[in-house]
């Protein structure tokens, strides 16, 4: 240990003959805890809630969808899952229909957006089985309400609350206005069955999705033997974009697949711009802190002159005298990160045991307040506060360096 970290920590510890400047020194020391604390604490519950808002969408969505450009339908897509799913990192691949229709239960009528699955390969690409709270993935045709044979049909939450649908069997009427482009003309209507309600927890879903089997979609939309595309899951998220690399490459035109961040890219994008300026805005607290850092030292410099002078007539360099100014301002500065990180931490491991601060269940999706821990988080927030402290001190330490020594000596 040089000579410099020895007596900038003497320094640190020691009482000194102005007390005004200690109390300020605990003061940058604490502003520096709180800023980290509050950065480590706010970064977390966002990487929390993006978990979350990711999980579900993903658990709807499947993590890559393929379809052909223009929304051409796929025919013979069998041989093509064949093909799918014997490619490294897939686990699971399902046909999908998307179309706007119309829906219709009593006198109530909304727009919504259809979707027709495989009601036998769906939960290998999605979450759809356990998000169902009322009723099951029954989408064949079953006598329903009034006795008669009709496929199924699954709405989302709030949806069937508009639409007053909460007995299972009641029929459900869907229009389909694809491919009609001569006025007057009756649109294609077929009826359902309420098979189930679900609930993913994201009001888009639950308010636009209604779902029913691919065979009674493709015979409403009249696309016999067809699909709009294939649902792919994987075997880790994080590979999307490598496989829809490799998808893009070895299928032709008119083929193109979507990874779940191209297909919700605006929310993603808004929640990482998000955390970025909660950042930049969270680290002010620090760089507050960093101006009490820089005051307390000017004001030791002042007071130490008479010992600079003697360190130098010692033979001290400038450097060293920089140096022992600034271990004394980094000492703050790692003090202040080590604890606002370990309290951060404590809070944060707290909630995620005792889930200590709830949220109301009717205004978000979640009950408690959801904490994600990130190395790298923790990482760049003590990077910075230990960078901002550390450049707190460069002018005071230079100010302590260009004294003269015989000046100092002779006034003090």
């Amino acid at each position: 240990m040089g000579y410099e970290f020895f007596i900038a920590r003497r320094y640190f510890k020691s009482k000194r003959k102005t007390g005004f400047i200690s109390l300020i020194t605990y003061f940058s020391l604490l502003g520096v805890t709180i800023g980290v604390f509050a950065l480590v604490v706010v970064l977390s519950v966002m990487n929390g809630f993006e978990s979350e808002v990711r999980s579900r969408f993903i658990g709807f969505d499947a993590h890559l969808r393929l379809q052909a450009f223009h929304s051409q339908p796929i025919a013979h897509y069998d041989s093509l899952m064949v093909q799918l799913e014997g490619m490294d990192h897939v686990v699971g691949v399902s046909p999908f229909i998307v179309e706007k229709a119309m829906i219709k239960v009593g006198e109530n009528v909304e727009g919504v957006i259809l979707k027709g699955t495989d009601e036998r390969r769906v939960g290998t690409v999605s979450d759809l089985p356990k998000y169902i709270v009322y009723g099951g993935l029954d989408l064949g045709e079953k006598p329903g309400a009034d006795g008669k044979k009709r496929p199924g049909i699954i709405l989302g939450r709030q949806l069937a609350d508009r639409l007053s649908a909460y007995e299972l069997g009641m029929p459900v009427i869907v229009f389909s206005l694809k491919g009609i482009n001569v006025p007057f003309v009756t649109p294609r209507v077929k009826i359902f069955r309420l098979a189930g309600i679900f609930e993913s927890g994201m009001y888009d879903l639950d308010n636009t999705i209604a779902i029913v089997s691919i065979k009674a979609a493709q015979q409403l939309l009249k696309m016999p033997g067809q699909v709009h595309g294939l649902e792919i899951k994987l075997d880790d998220m994080n590979r999307a974009a490598e496989v829809s690399d490799r998808l893009n490459r070895s299928l032709s035109y008119p083929f193109y697949t979507l990874t779940w961040f191209e297909m919700h890219r605006t929310l993603y994008s808004w929640m990482r711009l998000e955390k970025i300026v909660m950042f930049v805005i969270l680290s002010l607290i620090i760089m507050v802190a960093a101006f009490n850092i820089a005051g307390s030292l000017i004001m030791m410099v002042m007071e130490k002159t008479r010992e600079i002078g003697i360190l130098k007539s010692m033979g001290a360099t400038t450097a060293g005298i920089m140096r022992i100014f600034m271990f004394e301002g980094l000492l703050v500065g790692v003090l202040g990160t080590v604890l606002g990180s370990l309290l951060g931490f404590a809070v944060c491991w707290a909630q995620l045991k005792y889930q200590f601060f709830p949220l109301p269940a009717d205004i978000y999706f979640i009950d408690f307040l959801p904490i994600r821990m990130e190395v790298l988080d923790f990482f760049f927030v003590g990077a910075a506060a230990i960078g901002i402290s550390f450049v707190a001190t460069i002018y005071p330490a230079v100010k302590a360096a260009r004294l003269d020594p015989v000046t100092a000596i002779r006034y003090e």
